[in-house]
Formats: structure tokens, sequence, C-alpha cells
């Protein structure tokens, strides 16, 4: 997608999620996001601390599931299931606002 898209995609996310006043939803439907970025920090936290020892084989999550043996295509669907779970249940909590 590159990053115009990435950052327009991001953008909108954002601005939907201040738009209903619930920014919270932004961690909600977003969760992938969240879950990339915070196993990077993860790592190299853990990396620092340890002096060389590492949690995942390799950060972001997607290539730790890449390097044990998961498709890339089962790793497209299974966090595209995530996502619609996650996606659900922000609009169950905006419709119940």
């Amino acid at each position: 997608m590159g990053d115009t898209g990435s950052m327009f995609l991001g953008g909108l996310v954002a601005s939907l999620g201040f738009g209903v006043n619930e920014p919270i939803l932004i961690l909600i439907v977003g969760i992938i996001y969240v879950i990339e970025a915070m196993s990077v920090v993860i790592q190299v936290l853990y990396f620092k601390i340890t002096h060389g020892k590492r949690i995942f084989k390799m950060s972001p999550i997607h290539h730790h599931f890449e390097m044990s043996g998961f498709s890339e295509v089962k790793i497209l669907v299974i966090f595209s299931l995530i996502t619609v779970i996650f996606g659900l249940i922000g609009i169950g909590f905006v419709k119940n606002l």
C-alpha cells in the first residue's frame, strides 16, 4: 500500500474515533495495529534488558508467524478475522452510546 495509503487509513481511523467522541475506539478497531506495534516494543525492550535474547523470532509479530511456518495467506486471514471481530465490537460500542 505504501506510506501514502497507510497514512490516509490511519488518519481516517483517528478522525472517526474523535468524530464520534470516543477515541478509545481507535484501540478497539485498530487492535492489529496495536498488537503489531507492541510486539516491536516488547521485542526491543526484552532484547536490551536480557542483552541479546529474543521473545519473538522476528518482529513485528506477523514476521514471527511467517518464520514459524504460517503462510502469508493464513496470517492475512487470521489478522483479517481479528480485525472484523474487533470492528464489530467497535460498531456495537458506538450503537450503545
